[in-house]
């Protein structure tokens, strides 16, 4: 019997830190080094967003170096950000537009990769949190956590 085992072969690191979302506000992501990983997955996490007019965009970027960090090309991206993205809806259903997670991944070669959450429109009701999964390990098993 053959084993699946993802367990050993990925790493997780919070991103943006789950928290209520308002109108006209970036969240800069944490900027995660994936030395030794293939890839990267970011997972967005949408909470109960009430307002129909809030988008909420998932802008990822990479860089050489910390210090300067630029969008990605739509090249180097699994998905898109508009995909990843939360829309303006009327009404709000969950599992699609509200209470959902959506993801895009980044199979570029740059070093450092984050991710960023940018809301528009009216004073909402919600939650967001962004988390990256680097996959691919160069060397497993993978520490844990």
């Amino acid at each position: 019997m053959t084993i699946k085992d993802m367990h050993n072969d990925i790493r997780t690191k919070t991103v943006v830190s789950p928290a209520a979302i308002g109108a006209n506000a970036t969240k800069t992501g944490v900027v995660v080094d994936r030395q030794g990983y293939g890839g990267v997955e970011f997972i967005a996490s949408y909470g109960a967003v009430t307002t129909t007019g809030t988008v909420v965009t998932l802008v990822v970027k990479e860089g050489d170096v910390t210090g300067t960090m630029t969008s990605v090309a739509n090249a180097d991206l699994l998905g898109t950000e508009a995909l990843a993205s939360l829309p303006a809806a009327t009404p709000r259903t969950a599992g699609t537009t509200k209470e959902v997670t959506k993801r895009v991944g980044y199979v570029g070669n740059k070093r450092y990769v984050s991710a960023d959450t940018v809301s528009t429109g009216v004073t909402s009701v919600g939650v967001v949190g962004v988390a990256a999964v680097l996959h691919s390990p160069h060397l497993a098993p993978t520490a844990n956590p």
